[in-house]
């Protein structure tokens, strides 16, 4: 049998009150740069420059994760957060619930978007699926059945960029 190893945590365990304001300032930091980042593409989007948006992603989705490590690292010295900074902790969680209320709108800004988006391409289909002659000409009057309408046969562009 193998010997038993012990495994080593390799994330720091708080141990007084200088690492602990530290850790949550790291973590407050982080955290106003993401909001500041969601908020730019919040409203980036409402103003419908969508490509201007998406260019904040890679910088969102890096801060987001480090924000994750540092909330990882709260958790784990929860106890000693509080015992050291219990002020600080609760600096943290009330920018924490602020920065959830300002996910929510982001995510509205993002399905209205993204409805209006759909709403765009289904009346463009139906635009494109239209029949090129009023009814009362073509076959499709002498033979009294629309069957021999023609549809518009132009192609239907759409571009990616708005």
């Amino acid at each position: 049998m193998f010997p038993a190893r012990r495994v080593v945590d390799e994330r720091p365990r708080i141990a007084n009150a200088i690492e602990a304001l530290a850790l949550i300032e790291a973590v407050l930091e982080t955290l106003g740069a993401l909001s500041h980042v969601v908020g730019e593409e919040t409203e980036l989007v409402r103003a419908g420059r969508l490509p201007d948006a998406m260019e904040r992603e890679p910088r969102k989705t890096e801060l987001a994760g480090i924000y994750m490590r540092g909330v990882e690292q709260v958790k784990l010295n929860a106890v000693a957060l509080a015992r050291f900074v219990p002020d600080q902790v609760k600096r943290l969680k009330a920018a924490h619930l602020a920065f959830q209320d300002l996910i929510e709108t982001n995510q509205i800004v993002l399905a209205t978007a993204r409805a209006v988006s759909e709403s765009i391409v289904r009346d463009l289909a139906g635009e494109a699926n239209k029949p090129m002659r009023a009814a009362g000409y073509g076959p499709a009057a002498t033979a009294g059945n629309a069957a021999y309408a023609r549809p518009n046969s132009g192609p239907l562009m759409v571009s990616r960029q708005l």
